[in-house]
């Protein structure tokens, strides 16, 4: 299980959270049918331009294979649905 926190998903006081519906639009097209590394949604997330709290959130994923968005929510608890 993840050591994720809410923590992680704001920068600042100004900032918007993290939310489940961001990492989608960013990670949608990665899941293709077949198992996506965790290092591969990373690289992902980078070339899609994501903001770097994405990234951060999603570094809290344990390093192994993922066959659909749904499967990174246990890992995610914290992380809302959206806004």
């Amino acid at each position: 299980m993840s050591t994720h926190t809410a923590d992680h998903a704001v920068a600042g006081p100004e900032a918007q959270p993290v939310t489940r519906v961001e990492i989608i639009d960013h990670l949608g097209s990665a899941f293709t049918g077949a198992w996506v590394a965790k290092t591969e949604l990373l690289a992902q997330v980078e070339r899609g331009g994501a903001r770097p709290e994405v990234l951060d959130v999603l570094e809290d994923l344990p390093d192994r294979s993922f066959n659909r968005p749904q499967d990174l929510w246990p890992e995610l608890p914290d992380v809302p649905i959206e806004n």
